[in-house]
């Protein structure tokens, strides 16, 4: 009687799909997963604490303070009390982390997701474990943009709730179009960040070393804030308003003001009415201001979001084509 023995088949090799590179991003930065989720739960604790008993301890001081519009405008008005304080505070946090995300962000990609794991070794390890350059790549810019993208979206529906409720206390106190405020108010929070990804990611290509990585993507994201927040106001056509008998007073983002002389020149120098050197030989005959109403808001944020959401795309563009070059892989 002969024994029929079976073989064992192969046991089938780890998966490296898309569904192992995920576990694996988030298992290699789970110190950035929890960092990021200690920050989101900070923030939405101060929106909400602000939605809720900050805003009705700080109405009732402006009720005792006969603030307000029911009420009769004093110079105690002029003052925050402890209430408001505390009320504006926990909106700066919100809103602050917020404008800070984009920043860090940047600093994270270019250092520790990318440049560090160039500087190790381990990046070029993976790609000889059956996982292409271009995979690497694309689960390292999908997993942080889905997390990204999820909670920055839900700080900035957070933010426009207390927005919404809170017209009162901020009336001449914080304006529609001041940072971080209007940075948290719309999707530009979200791009913003996302652009921070994939700029860190590109310098982190580029560089290949972690803390140079850091330092440069961090300052480019910076440049890049300080170069769209400068572009802003002409993003979209302003209107102007005049005055022949004092300031025109206009009310929202100003773009630019001066004179307007009796040719119909405009110069943009407020102070030239009282500028001998500027007036001489000029019959001036009004003040006039560009500015942006606050029915311009949707149009410049999505003027903005859209500028910055093709920058970010090109960075990825980029970070593709440099890492095809640098592995000579197609990508």
């Amino acid at each position: 009687m002969t024994a029929v023995t079976a073989t064992a088949a192969p046991t089938a090799p780890p998966s490296r799909g898309p569904r192992g590179l995920t576990w694996l991003m988030l298992r290699l930065h789970r110190s950035a997963l929890w960092f990021w989720l200690m920050l989101l739960a900070t923030a939405a604790a101060a929106l909400l604490w602000a939605y809720g008993p900050g805003a009705d301890a700080a109405r009732d001081e402006f009720r005792r303070m006969e603030c307000g519009p029911t009420g009769t405008p004093s110079l105690s008005c002029d003052y925050a009390g402890p209430a408001y304080q505390d009320y504006d505070l926990a909106l700066a946090v919100g809103a602050g982390l917020l404008y800070l995300a984009p920043l860090l962000t940047a600093a994270w990609a270019g250092g520790a997701l990318i440049g560090r794991e160039l500087e190790s070794g381990t990046a070029r390890l993976a790609w000889t474990q059956s996982v292409p350059p271009a995979r690497w790549l694309a689960a390292k810019l999908a997993v942080p943009a889905a997390l990204i993208a999820a909670g920055t979206s839900a700080l900035t529906a957070l933010h426009r709730l207390v927005w919404a409720s809170d017209g009162e206390l901020r009336e001449g106190r914080r304006e529609w179009h001041h940072d971080p405020g209007y940075l948290a108010n719309g999707p530009l929070a979200t791009a913003h960040t996302l652009l921070g990804l994939a700029v860190g990611v590109l310098t982190g290509l580029l560089v290949r070393r972690a803390l140079p990585a850091l330092a440069a993507a961090l300052a480019a994201q910076l440049a890049l804030l300080w170069a769209l927040t400068s572009v802003r106001p002409r993003l979209w056509p302003a209107e102007t308003v005049t005055g022949t008998e004092g300031h025109p007073g206009a009310d929202g983002m100003i773009v630019e003001e001066g004179v307007v002389t009796a040719g119909g020149e405009r110069i943009p120098d407020p102070a030239c009415l009282e500028d001998i050197r500027c007036s001489a030989g000029r019959e001036i005959t009004a003040l006039y201001q560009d500015y942006h109403p606050a029915g311009h808001f949707w149009p410049l944020q999505l003027a903005e979001t859209g500028i910055v959401l093709a920058l970010g795309a090109l960075a990825v563009l980029a970070a593709f084509r440099l890492l095809r070059h640098r592995t000579g892989t197609a990508a």
